[in-house]
């Protein structure tokens, strides 16, 4: 975000993005869901532009699974998306861990683009993730069962 013009920074201000693993798995081929699954993963709306509690600073909210921008045509929302993840990891904003055994790796979802890299299957991995509660940047409807 820092490194965006400010008339881009402007621009995006009050943008919101729907987010949706429909939308990344349709990118990479699949386009079979079942009712369940679209409903299971249907939009989210999320801020692009996201103001850290903690810091105070702003950062882009961008992933695969960001599909469009509320308001925009289709296409131009998925162009400008690609632009914005593209400026995002220019390769003096991207840390590629190489990893030793014994490392930890920690980052703060509400800053960090990840993503996972190929690595032998007969080495072992220990995952594990802890999520904690936050304060939306949008309304989120509420789940029913």
């Amino acid at each position: 975000y820092d490194a965006l013009d400010e008339e881009t920074r402007r621009d995006i201000e009050d943008l919101v993005c729907e987010h949706s693993q429909i939308f990344s798995r349709q990118q990479l081929g699949f386009t079979d869901f079942t009712d369940d699954e679209r409903a299971r993963f249907a939009p989210v709306r999320q801020r692009l532009v996201r103001t850290h509690p903690s810091t105070g600073r702003r950062s882009l909210y961008l992933s695969s699974h960001a599909g469009g921008i509320v308001g925009w045509p289709v296409p131009e929302a998925r162009a400008f998306l690609r632009d914005l993840v593209e400026h995002a990891t220019q390769r003096q904003f991207v840390y590629a861990h190489t990893w030793r055994v014994g490392d930890l790796v920690m980052w703060d979802n509400r800053r960090t683009m990840h993503r996972a890299r190929p690595f032998p299957a007969h080495e072992p991995r220990d995952m594990r993730r802890t999520t904690l509660v936050g304060t939306p940047t949008m309304p989120q409807p509420t789940a029913t069962s």
